[in-house]
């Protein structure tokens, strides 16, 4: 077993190229699947959201091993992070407790909806999305399509008015942004909160069939959520629906435009849309990494791991790992079916990974369906960036209208 003495090349300068991070994630795997450093960079976060002792998974078996392990690799450091400005969700919790709230607020999500959602709320909304830019022959597909539908799904699944679109909208990003500006997300907690009690006020006197509505009336065992748990939920939801979706839907878009063979199979037959949702999620992560925290000495690959070390979960590297996939580095629809991890794994897999799924399938239908020769145009470097977070910056694309 390996000690867990410092890594000399683990400084904080050396942290992954947000343009590009898979080089550097593809020389840490091949040092090994853990590693005492950080794939984080913290140059810009306050020094007391800081972790003082870091490892790194990167390795599919490893961030798989880690994520299945939540006595021992514990989501409670979100209580420290992100919890302080969302509250206590179920992203912290662990055990009993966040089973049983997990069921609870599970009840907003439950697979018939689904069924409804589709026809009802998100085909419309990417329908209306494309009405607005159609006429023109060019859009960028970032700001007027990606970004734009699950901003308006949300709302509508929360009973939101749509002229609120905005001040959500600029908290979410607030908040998911934390870093950056401390005092900013602290405001945007303050004010959803004070936004979320209203609407939840109004659903307890007057339920109507939304989420909110769904959260206030769930009920197991006899247990209800309390209104600090949905507020503290709806908070967690806002950002964790709108990132996921339009980062994964414009990460796809990217890829197949720059793939024309496999656009071109797709436009074909719309039947291969999921294998190549599934190989967008892979192969471009929109979340590279989630972290835990390390409840006991423990070891992890052949690492030994202390006792209240930050664990980074590489899901962008492992996801890459050529140890499972042939050709890991290449984007291809048709590679053979293996799953992938961006939605983690374990108890605190994502709640939404079947609607984030859903709204990708039905947005890139509606694009197929009402467009055709869509290019990508070389206006603005179209490209994806970001770490952790990786989405196209712009897509602009001209197109011809069916």
């Amino acid at each position: 077993m390996n000690s867990p003495v410092e890594d000399p090349a683990a400084t904080v300068a050396e942290v992954p190229d947000p343009h590009d991070p898979y080089p550097f994630f593809a020389a840490r795997r091949r040092a090994g699947g853990v590693f005492h450093g950080t794939v984080m960079d913290y140059s810009r976060t306050p020094a007391e959201l800081r972790p003082t002792n870091t490892f790194a998974a990167v390795s599919w078996s490893a961030v798989n091993q880690a994520l299945r392990n939540g006595s021992v690799f514990s989501t409670q450091l979100y209580d420290a992070t992100i919890g302080v400005f969302m509250g206590p969700t179920i992203l912290a919790m662990n055990g009993l407790t966040h089973k049983a709230h997990r069921n609870l607020v599970s009840a907003a999500f439950k697979p018939q909806s689904l069924v409804t959602w589709e026809p009802e709320i998100v085909r419309p909304i990417c329908d209306k999305l494309i009405d607005e830019f159609i006429a023109e022959g060019r859009a960028d597909l970032v700001r007027d399509f990606t970004f734009e539908f699950p901003t308006r799904v949300i709302a509508r699944l929360l009973g939101l008015p749509e002229e609120d679109l905005p001040f959500f909208r600029e908290a979410a990003v607030a908040i998911i942004s934390y870093a950056g500006n401390v005092p900013r997300a602290l405001q945007a907690s303050k004010d959803l909160k004070e936004y979320f009690l209203e609407r939840i006020e109004l659903r307890r006197s007057a339920p109507a069939d939304d989420i909110i509505s769904n959260l206030v009336t769930a009920e197991i065992d006899g247990e209800k959520l309390s209104d600090r748990a949905i507020y503290s939920f709806l908070r967690l939801l806002l950002p964790a629906g709108l990132e996921t979706t339009y980062r994964s839907s414009g990460n796809l878009l990217f890829q197949l435009l720059t793939h024309p063979d496999q656009f071109a199979a797709i436009q074909h037959n719309h039947g291969l849309l999921p294998q190549a949702i599934e190989e967008g999620l892979r192969f471009e992560t929109p979340l590279t990494l989630v972290q835990r925290y390390v409840t006991e000495d423990t070891e992890l690959d052949g690492v030994a791991i202390p006792a209240g070390a930050v664990l980074d979960l590489c899901l962008g590297s492992a996801n890459r790992d050529e140890s499972r996939w042939e050709r890991s580095e290449e984007f291809d629809i048709f590679r053979p079916r293996l799953p992938h991890i961006s939605f983690t794994a374990g108890a605190h897999t994502c709640l939404g990974l079947h609607l984030a799924r859903m709204e990708t399938r039905v947005a890139m239908e509606a694009l197929l369906r009402r467009l055709t020769g869509i290019a990508l145009l070389p206006d603005g470097d179209p490209h994806i960036f970001g770490q952790p977070f990786r989405s196209p910056t712009a897509l602009p694309v001209r197109f011809d209208v069916v």
